[in-house]
């Protein structure tokens, strides 16, 4: 089997490969996640197509140094209108990500890269999530972000904690998704390259 690379140095996407059962090893690829921007300043390609080239990116830039590997990119940004939304870093802007949120529909886009490094051909998909918030109230907020402190994350939120609490429906096909990895995509691709879990997963 092709040694497995996750180029990411998040810890959610560590625990959710896991549950594959595959051995990999992981790296941060370390690459400059900007959305492109216009000669205004403004952002100038969609949310599809900037989860997508930023997850085919992170997978290329530890191709160099991981040959005959399956390199897995991955990224994710919220769409809140026709607002995209990333990490919020601080207190300030988490509170004002979800106060946005409140009552509305946010969209959550992730794109996915397989890089087949022993010969240059990746598969690259964009999944996407809808979830809807309820009205929240600032003081509910302000407890949400000092309980959970969730500032690493696209949207605010830790899903598979209290976060779930902010949320009055979940649309999608695949709830990992939401959390950073799409896995049942991402099982179609490894399958693709002869790997499939439900075949070699073995304890660690």
């Amino acid at each position: 089997m092709q040694p497995i690379l996750l180029a990411s140095s998040s810890t959610y996407r560590r625990e959710l490969l896991t549950r594959l059962g595959l051995a990999f090893e992981w790296a941060s690829p370390d690459i400059d996640e900007s959305p492109l921007l216009n000669e205004y300043g403004e952002i100038d390609e969609s949310a599809d197509n900037l989860v997508a080239r930023l997850s085919v990116a992170k997978a290329k830039a530890l191709a160099s140094a991981h040959s005959n590997h399956l390199i897995i990119g991955s990224d994710q940004v919220a769409v809140l209108g026709d607002q995209i939304i990333g990490k919020p870093h601080t207190y300030e802007r988490a509170f004002t990500q979800l106060r946005n949120a409140s009552g509305n529909q946010v969209i959550f886009k992730t794109g996915l890269c397989l890089l087949n490094t022993n010969n240059g051909q990746s598969q690259v998909r964009v999944e996407e999530f809808k979830v809807e918030f309820r009205e929240l109230s600032d003081n509910q907020i302000h407890h949400y972000l000092t309980y959970e402190q969730p500032y690493d994350c696209a949207g605010s939120f830790k899903c598979e904690g209290l976060g779930v609490a902010l949320f009055s429906k979940l649309s999608g096909d695949d709830p990992n998704t939401l959390i950073g990895l799409p896995l049942i995509r991402l099982v179609d691709m490894l399958k693709a390259e002869g790997i499939d879990p439900l075949l070699l997963a073995k304890r660690f």
